[in-house]
């Protein structure tokens, strides 16, 4: 089949040939008609972030497509079914198998690239907002990088939970979008620190749970930002992750926590838990327009490379589709 690989010298993407995945027992072949781009697919392209033991090489974590073929035992689909899932690799490619379990009904309406939009990046914020960071109605949470994927998702389930959102987001156009999918406040993190904002913005209590992707930089902030008993999940570290200094007095001070959390190297276990708790909460929402994947762009994926770019240069508000070709 035809997959989407990268050139080892120029880390440069191409269209080449990969093998045919074959499905197991209680296992679905989906033909893939969209995938979607995530961070991590740039840095496993440049060798800094391999797959879990037993997954494809084909970058991609996540997919919209056709069901084509049933392994024994599955029950509740037939060939033909629309479906999304989220992947631990291979979405840059025709054909994928995956566990019945972690298939998603695409919702009536909804086209292959609106589906594609949402697993790695939905399911990403549902597991720190509510699995590991306890949401529920009247909490207030930080996000940064509030226009990314990861971050117009969890806007948008912290509104559904009664939530206030806080997001930090480096122009206005990004801030505009934040605020009109429910953020209650968009900071601009390049206007000076962001700390000073978030504790005028509570009244000087802080939030209850951060959503970080910045990693060191934003240590000592994020800190001062949390309200006591508050929840900081560090869910990468573009900026760095070594931090000179921690006081660890402070955290016991106002009873902080600080997780670390990989949604991609999960237990199938986890994630097939995951998908079921998240399908309850979200697929009604859905469905009636509650809550809304947020693509940016579709680009063919010939260019990939082109689309990739555009991620890099965080020209992005959401979600970057890419097609995928027969």
């Amino acid at each position: 089949m035809k997959a989407i690989l990268v050139n080892e010298q120029t880390k440069q993407l191409y269209i080449g040939q990969a093998a045919e995945p074959s499905i197991s027992d209680g296992e679905l072949l989906v033909s893939v008609k969209a995938t979607a781009l995530n961070r991590a697919d740039l840095l496993q392209k440049r060798g800094l972030y391999p797959p879990p033991q037993g997954a494809s090489e084909v970058l991609g974590l996540e997919m919209a497509g056709v069901v084509e073929q049933l392994g024994a035992g599955v029950k509740g689909w037939q060939p033909g079914d629309r479906v999304f899932a989220l992947l631990p690799g291979g979405g840059y490619a025709e054909r994928v198998a995956i566990p019945a379990g972690m298939a998603m009904r695409i919702p009536d309406g909804f086209s292959f690239e609106q589906a594609a939009a949402i697993p790695e990046v939905f399911l990403t914020a549902y597991l720190n907002l509510f699995v590991l960071g306890g949401l529920r109605e009247g909490h207030t949470v930080l996000i940064h990088a509030g226009a990314s994927g990861v971050g117009t998702a969890a806007i948008q389930l912290a509104r559904e939970a009664g939530a206030v959102s806080i997001v930090t987001a480096g122009t206005k156009e990004k801030r505009d979008a934040c605020l009109a999918l429910g953020a209650g406040q968009a900071i601009d993190y390049k206007a000076g620190p962001f700390a000073a904002a978030v504790q005028e913005a509570t009244g000087g209590r802080g939030v209850d749970i951060i959503m970080d992707f910045v990693g060191a930089p934003y240590w000592q902030q994020n800190i001062e930002s949390l309200a006591t008993d508050g929840r900081l999940i560090i869910i990468g570290t573009m900026g760095g992750g070594k931090v000179s200094e921690l006081d660890l007095g402070f955290l016991l001070r106002k009873r902080l926590q600080v997780i670390g959390t990989a949604l991609r190297s999960q237990p199938l276990a986890v994630k097939l838990k995951l998908t079921e708790q998240f399908v309850g909460f979200a697929m009604p929402r859905f469905a009636d327009g509650r809550l809304r994947p947020i693509v940016d762009s579709v680009w063919e994926w010939e260019q990939a490379n082109e689309a990739h770019a555009h991620m890099e240069n965080n020209h992005n508000t959401g979600k970057i589709i890419l097609r995928v070709h027969d």
